[in-house]
């Protein structure tokens, strides 16, 4: 904590005990509790009755069914409301705040526009969420509604109308709660790329201003006490920003740790988006992301002092699919979930047909899934080449029976097919914006060879481009072009602007997906062939006295590291006269 503040009323309490004092911290990467300056919770821990409990979800994207196979680890909506019955009951003073990205993404939720998520928040308790970038995918008019029936608040500073420059109306810039004796001010903040990364008619005539300069110009307005509620004592981001951790140095990086960085008088950020494990501080501010689907908690725990003053905001994650067998589901909410089960149960476990072999989708590059889907969009759209987003497909297809329910979990949003004409220059630059973007998923393609260098910086990995039968791309011919709606129209900062001839076809492209499974019944996943990593030429060269690794790197037009990688050297200090180095050729 950069300061504390005294507050009127005094607690007085004996600690308890703790019970995993001196136990060692773990170093662990996205999928394993982050442990930086507190241990994880578990359902057994006594928690201290001076402490205030904020816990956080992120990017549940409608998982509200719990996944019961061996390996499954979401939790569904009843066993998370159990879970916040358990936490409540060991600390009344806990509070449920939600980072975003809440309902879309399965078909329960997508069939009933995310009802029962709204039943599953509103039952747990959530008193605020952020403004996620899939929030817009049924068009804003949605947000109101949740946040209704849902009887919690969005918050978003940075979101401002564009016919009135000022905040929107359907999200609170901030708001104040009281709990355990002290004021805990919160700051909504949305990702400024939402621009970017939802349909471009659903955010139309919105602007999504700098989460840094927003985040001071609400903390300061909090810290002078200009709020009504009164003068917090504690001030948290309520994001949607990204961040991740480097497992064994525990760096926070990414957006929510730029603004940690660039702001002053902030305690705590809830990072979200990025669908990573991350907890710890940066720049004395906690900052906490619970991992996605709900199968991770994070915990912002407000300690205060005997006194009552604030001590610290010490973060965490609670990897709760790991304990999920023990959870205790909530019986009323189990019913909820039986009636929405019953309603689109129908359509969900309705058969498609049959996968031979898993379709994989798990990133980097062209997948398997991703080929197929741009196969059938270009057979359907009568084209020669299709372009699909990496985001725009959620998981991969398993073997064995297709329902449409995977359906709806592979491809969640209902983007459309569009054709067209585009220049060979502009498809290049389409193809490089997929591959390793640092800002979004790769991207796969079908109907062309693409050769790519994954050293070099992003924007120039594209090495050649040509059609499957070798016939290079040239940059003033046409070719015929298949995508989506949402790339097609900037999304994911693709550019399609020189396209000629589009056409919406206003065809689903997972109608697409489905009637080509239906048309064979059976499918079976293909090699990924259609792009491949730039091969280096090496050539030998002999070590002369007085030689050093920078120079022999400079005189050959390469690097020291391309030296020792290629060569595996252990010491780049020591080489020896006579030894023979394997160096790139241009």
């Amino acid at each position: 904590m950069k300061s504390t503040k005294r507050i009127s009323v005094v607690l007085v309490l004996t600690m308890l005990f703790t019970l995993f004092a001196g136990l060692p911290a773990t170093a662990v990467a996205e999928e394993t509790t982050v442990t930086t300056t507190a241990t994880t919770t578990t359902t057994e821990e006594v928690v201290e009755a001076n402490t205030i409990d904020i816990i956080t979800f992120n990017d549940f994207h409608g998982n509200v069914a719990e996944d019961t196979r061996d390996w499954g680890k979401n939790l569904g909506m009843s066993k998370m409301v159990g879970k916040a019955n358990e936490l409540k009951a060991a600390n009344p003073n806990t509070i449920f705040i939600a980072g975003g990205d809440n309902y879309q993404g399965t078909a329960t939720s997508n069939l009933t526009h995310g009802a029962p998520v709204t039943d599953m928040m509103k039952a747990m308790g959530v008193v605020a969420s952020a403004v996620g970038n899939h929030e817009f995918d049924w068009g804003r008019e949605w947000i109101t509604k949740w946040a209704e029936e849902g009887n919690f608040t969005y918050l978003a500073s940075n979101i401002y109308d564009t016919a009135t420059n000022e905040p929107v109306e359907w999200a609170k810039p901030y708001m104040v709660i009281e709990q355990g004796g002290i004021k805990i001010g919160l700051i909504g903040l949305a990702h400024q790329d939402t621009l970017t990364l939802t349909k471009a008619e659903h955010v139309s005539g919105l602007e999504f201003r700098d989460p840094i300069v927003a985040a001071q110009e609400w903390i300061d307005f909090l810290q002078a006490g200009k709020a009504e509620e009164g003068t917090p004592d504690v001030i948290i981001a309520v994001t949607h920003l990204d961040s991740k951790q480097d497992s064994e140095t525990k760096v926070i990086t990414g957006t929510a740790a730029e603004v940690a960085e660039g702001v002053t008088g902030l305690d705590a950020i809830i990072s979200a988006h990025s669908h990573k494990t991350v907890a710890g501080n940066v720049n004395e501010v906690a900052i906490v992301q619970a991992y996605k689907y709900g199968r991770s908690l994070g915990k912002l725990a407000i300690e205060l002092n005997e006194d009552g003053t604030v001590k610290d905001v010490v973060a965490t994650v609670d990897n709760t699919y790991k304990t999920k067998s023990d959870i205790i589901p909530d019986a009323a909410t189990q019913e909820v979930f039986a009636s929405y089960e019953e309603k689109v149960g129908p359509v969900l476990n309705e058969k498609v047909g049959t996968a031979t072999a898993e379709f994989d989708h798990e990133l980097p590059n062209v997948t398997q899934l991703g080929l197929w889907t741009c196969e059938v969009m270009a057979e359907k759209a009568g084209t020669d080449i299709a372009v699909q987003n990496g985001g725009g497909l959620r998981r991969s297809l398993y073997a064995g029976d297709i329902t449409m329910g995977d359906m709806y979990e592979i491809m969640p949003y209902d983007n459309q097919l569009i054709k067209m004409d585009l220049p060979g220059k502009d498809l290049k630059a389409v193809i490089e914006n997929g591959l390793l973007n640092p800002d979004v998923r790769d991207g796969s393609f079908s109907g062309l060879k693409a050769v790519y260098d994954p050293k070099a910086e992003f924007g120039s990995r594209l090495v050649s481009l040509t059609l499957l039968d070798g016939t290079p791309i040239e940059d003033d011919k046409l070719y015929s072009v298949a995508t989506n709606d949402f790339i097609f129209t900037g999304g994911d900062k693709y550019n399609f602007t020189n396209a000629q001839n589009d056409v919406d076809t206003f065809i689903p492209i997972r109608d697409v997906m489905v009637d080509a499974i239906k048309a064979t019944g059976s499918i079976s996943p293909k090699t990924v062939d259609v792009l491949t990593e730039k091969t280096v030429d090496l050539e030998m060269y002999t070590v002369v006295a007085g030689d050093v690794l920078w120079k022999i790197a400079r005189d050959n037009k390469t690097t020291i590291q391309v030296i020792v990688d290629i060569n595996q050297i252990l010491d780049p200090n020591f080489i020896l006269v006579g030894q023979q180095l394997k160096l790139p050729v241009e």
